[in-house]
């Protein structure tokens, strides 16, 4: 099938924006538009929900925006690769609009199945199923997307079978929607949707997998000892393979985003970048202006002067990324420890860095050694991977080649794979990944780097944890009893 002229919208949907792209079919990124999402309504500690109807109204901005950028014919767009936040709820009504604030996965309800409290619910599904539902129509689903309590057998990735567990769930089969493969046309895009977005009537819709299994594919990982490290909100680690992989301890196996391949993710940072964004928030507005006079982001100005003011390890300042902790740890804590005279706002940055890459390294070491397997390089993808100082930091803690692509915002990326496989222009996911993803940079580890960042990690930063679990867990205990 001819390439020659012909386009691919990729939605990437996550945490704290929404963000749509045009691909041409050997993956150069034609335009693209992100709308940042509206802050989450957080209620106490156990809530999280997207307001009003982020997600959609997001999209629909993000989708103008760009198609008003495309210089090309909109005829030329052959499909819509759709992917979005996984681990997350939406309650739907009958005419598909949501009956409730999307529940993001922050949101303690998730960790237990759905409860029905109103009866104007009529659908239960993930991000995927809403917005595959407001642009075609559909009750149709990606298998790939649904992690957590779903009444899915983990074997067939299909709705269990068996009448008892499927009823422990709690959800009756005719609120969920009909599952399909990733790289499956879902429906085409509806008359209303098309007014709403400006993408063309009747385009095919292709359904993806979970934001992190898109992230993967975007990335170019295949299983060949290759690790992406992904910077959100979320920071997490991934490996593929071909085998779903039960009863593990350092990993757990999602569906891939093509069928027949399997993500494998160890641990991962709950609120990762934003610790970034909290740190750089709390210097003030002088590093916004400083960034600014030199037309640069204060990400890339704090990178730069991290990178010629402070010398790896910080002086001894370290820093613990839990600043949210998790559901079953809830006395867990963010801390930086070390502190003298000498530090200051920018040791704070780069030990933030250090110690975003300690830990994943970490928990890429632990999957890597249950998988039997070692590290061959990792890819990191992200906004955070734009700083020349983070990817350093990162080939120096692994101690192994650190490479970003061209495109790395990888998710955008392999939701246009998943496109083009389903439309066949590639025959696999390895054609297709050789025609449209392509390398931009290589960082090298510094050995005396690797020797010091090796010390800090097996004598100080592995021990922190276990030495000061004892306190934090009296701590929430005297203030949250």
């Amino acid at each position: 099938m001819s390439t020659e002229r012909k386009y691919i919208l990729a939605i990437d949907g996550g945490t704290q924006s929404t963000k749509v792209a045009l691909f041409d079919l050997e993956g150069h990124q034609i335009c693209s538009h992100t709308v940042k999402l509206r802050p989450m309504d957080l209620y106490g500690d156990n809530r999280a929900e997207h307001p009003d109807d982020d997600l959609w109204d997001s999209l629909q901005l993000a989708c103008q925006t760009a198609l008003g950028e495309f210089e090309g014919d909109r005829a030329d767009i052959v499909g819509v690769g759709l992917g979005s936040i996984r681990c997350c709820r939406t309650l739907i009504r009958e005419d598909g609009t949501l009956a409730a604030p999307v529940q993001n996965w922050m949101d303690l309800r998730l960790s237990r199945p759905y409860e029905h409290e109103d009866d104007t619910v009529r659908w239960v599904t993930t991000t995927t199923g809403y917005l595959t539902h407001r642009l075609t129509g559909q009750t149709r689903d990606t298998r790939a997307n649904y992690v957590g309590p779903w009444p899915i057998d983990p074997v067939t990735l299909d709705w269990h079978e068996d009448a008892e567990t499927f009823a422990s769930f709690t959800t009756p089969r005719e609120m969920l929607f009909d599952l399909v493969d990733p790289c499956t046309i879902l429906g085409q895009v509806t008359a209303s949707a098309s007014a709403a977005t400006g993408i063309p009537e009747g385009v095919p819709v292709v359904s993806t997998a979970n934001d992190k299994a898109v992230e993967g594919l975007g990335a170019g990982i295949l299983n060949d000892g290759a690790v992406l490290v992904s910077l959100g909100t979320y920071i997490a680690s991934m490996m593929v393979g071909e085998e779903n992989s039960f009863d593990t301890q350092s990993y757990f196996s999602n569906p891939g985003a093509v069928p027949g391949q399997f993500l494998y993710e160890s641990g991962g940072i709950r609120r990762g970048m934003s610790t970034v964004t909290w740190v750089m928030d709390l210097m003030g507005g002088d590093v916004v202006a400083q960034a600014e006079e030199r037309g640069l982001s204060r990400e890339a100005w704090l990178n730069q002067r991290a990178a010629k003011e402070v010398a790896p390890g910080c002086d001894g300042l370290i820093t613990i990324l839990n600043w949210l902790a998790s559901p079953n740890s809830p006395h867990e804590r963010g801390m930086m420890i070390g502190f003298n005279g000498v530090h200051t706002g920018i040791h704070m940055f780069r030990s933030t860095l250090e110690g975003i890459a300690m830990t994943m390294r970490n928990h890429v070491q632990a999957m890597c050694d249950e998988r039997e397997i070692e590290p061959s390089k990792i890819v990191v993808s992200g906004g955070g991977s734009n700083g020349e100082l983070f990817m350093q930091i990162f080939a120096d803690v692994f101690g192994v080649p650190a490479h970003r692509n061209e495109v790395n915002g990888s998710a955008s990326m392999g939701a246009a794979i998943c496109t083009a496989l389903a439309l066949g222009f590639y025959k696999d996911p390895v054609e297709a990944i050789e025609a449209m993803v392509r390398p931009r940079d290589m960082f090298a580890p510094i050995p005396e780097n690797v020797a010091l960042y090796g010390e800090i990690n097996e004598k100080v930063y592995k021990r922190a944890v276990p030495q000061t679990d004892a306190i934090l867990k009296a701590s929430y205990q005297l203030f949250h009893g």
